[in-house]
């Protein structure tokens, strides 16, 4: 979600000039770290894929031009200084000189170049580098990005989980980049390398000596532990036998883990990832295709039933597409406050009228695996809701993410719950699942809804080149007005995210992007015992 610098830093478009942070106070240098996850990555190449399974490991393995502190402030990285146009219309990056690629090739203003081209083409987030017409590069160190029309989010854009540098030696030889090898077997320039992944069930990174920041990183090793059951990755941490457990969302979970001894629980490095949970329908499919049956379930669902009850009301209500806390949220939307009188009203004029055994349609419900408080327990709450107003549900389980993401992608579903992120600024993260020109069959956290509003997309075209914020939100205002209306998805909460770890670490990241952000100064204050 937007906070006001990072408003102030997106809109002036300021020139910035800042060294790299000093060093870290006296520690126990090397060791390794033991993260649990319940996603499964696809593959590691986060210029082609969003989401957590991608973006922890990408933000390791490669570097980016620019990282974020917990104040939304830009930071240096392959970046060591940048300068923005008066006009807006480019920006300058001056490259670090001594950044290798794991194979030790150096990192150059092609391989920028190249790689800002690529995600552009290639990222599910079609509008986050939409302004880009294209990057010079006068000399090796030099990188300039000529816009179209200015682009308030670009900075915020250049984060490690967003932009991640490619080597062009490796991804340009003309094979398809979303399927190319190097996406199982990546060459970044980031702190760390892959050096082993066994699908399904653990991914390892390794130091990589050859990095660009002196002292860094500060661990040996990283391995990651893909684990399902999200009861046993709580058993796991309590015994020690995970160090970290990042984007715990689930209520009870929480709680578990704060009353573990040996662990640390903190809600502090989230800022920038606005996660929204919701029901997405797709619009394609009858009797979805009518909004009237969307507003129906909406009105049939109980969001309050599902936040105080379920969520044993500590999670927040999300009422629309903008993360709650922003400063672009627009709460004055409607709220498909609990009413089966009018779902049922609803259902009656879409023409679903109910069989003899009071059924009027039948629904498949997916749900992301591995987080049962947000996805599944909910999906299964709403068979047995939807039910009362004539409506089947039937709960269909993924074995993993990948089949989810795959099934939801190919707008193989009726119904999906999803957790989906706003990524600091609408352009980012929020456009991408509205935009016409965002249906793109196969690529996941697109408009894989496939909502269609003319309106719409001439809302967000304008948002995305003003620089003004007054100007700017009554555009965001209007827009998430019309999609509540148009109710291509159900909006519920905002997702609760925490980071569990061990206490003897130290340097986990709190910035606006935590995990995804690059691990390079984390390291064991105190070592483990063994």
């Amino acid at each position: 979600m937007l906070s006001k610098r990072s408003l102030l830093v997106t809109a002036l478009g300021a020139a910035v000039m800042l060294g790299l942070p000093g060093p870290s106070r006296a520690q126990t240098a090397g060791g390794t770290v033991v993260i649990g996850s319940t996603q499964v990555p696809r593959h590691f190449n986060g210029a082609v894929q969003s989401g957590i399974a991608t973006a922890m490991p990408s933000a390791q393995i490669f570097a980016s031009p620019l990282r974020y502190d917990d104040n939304w402030n830009p930071k240096p990285y392959l970046a060591e200084s940048w300068k923005v146009s008066p006009d807006g219309l480019s920006v300058t990056l001056n490259l670090v000189k001594n950044a290798v690629f794991h194979d030790g090739q150096p990192v150059t203003s092609e391989d920028v170049a190249f790689s800002i081209i690529a995600i552009k083409a290639n990222h599910p987030f079609q509008t986050m580098l939409a302004a880009v017409d294209k990057v010079e590069t006068p000399d090796p160190y030099t990188a300039v990005i000529k816009l179209s029309h200015p682009h308030p989010a670009l900075l915020l854009a250049m984060s490690p989980a967003l932009m991640p540098i490619l080597p062009k030696h490796v991804y340009g030889d003309g094979q398809d980049i979303k399927t190319h090898p190097a996406n199982l077997k990546p060459v970044g320039s980031g702190p760390f390398r892959l050096t082993e992944y066994k699908q399904g069930e653990f991914y390892t990174l390794e130091k990589f000596d050859r990095f660009f920041i002196k002292g860094r990183p500060k661990l040996d090793k990283i391995v990651v532990r893909l684990i399902s059951d999200p009861n046993a990755m709580m058993v796991s941490a309590e015994r020690g036998e995970v160090n970290i457990v990042p984007f715990v969302s689930g209520v009870r979970d929480i709680a578990r883990l704060e009353k573990s001894p040996n662990l640390t629980v903190t809600d502090k490095g989230f800022a920038g990832i606005g996660p929204l949970n919701w029901l997405a329908f797709n619009t394609k499919k009858k009797p979805l295709d009518d909004v009237r049956v969307r507003q129906a379930i909406g009105f049939a669902a109980n969001r309050d039933f599902i936040i105080d009850k379920l969520m044993g009301g500590k999670a927040t209500a999300s009422t629309g597409p903008i993360a709650p806390g922003s400063l672009l949220e627009e709460k004055k939307v409607e709220t498909y406050k609990f009413d089966l009188a009018k779902a049922t009203k609803l259902l009656d004029e879409a023409g679903l009228k109910p069989d003899a055994e009071g059924t009027r349609a039948t629904l498949t419900i997916d749900y992301i695996p591995g987080a049962d408080e947000q996805q599944r327990n909910i999906a299964e709450y709403l068979r047995s809701q939807l039910k009362k107003v004539g409506l089947k549900i039937e709960v269909r389980a993924a074995s993993d993410f990948p089949t989810w993401a795959q099934r939801v992608a190919n707008h193989d579903f009726d119904l999906t719950m999803d957790t989906v992120f706003n990524w600091g600024d609408p352009v980012i993260g929020v456009d991408r699942t509205y935009l016409t020109s965002n249906i793109r069959k196969g690529i996941i956290w697109s408009n894989t809804q496939q909502y269609s509003n003319p309106k719409v997309d001439e809302i967000l075209a304008k948002a995305a080149t003003e620089t003004s914020p007054e100007k700017r939100k009554a555009l965001y205002s209007e827009f998430q007005k019309i999609v509540v209306s148009d109710a291509p998805i159900y909006f519920v909460n905002a997702t609760p995210f925490y980071n569990a770890f061990s206490k003897g670490l130290s340097g986990l990241p709190t910035t606006i992007w935590g995990v995804m952000s690059p691990l390079d100064e984390l390291y064991w204050a105190t070592p483990p015992k063994t």
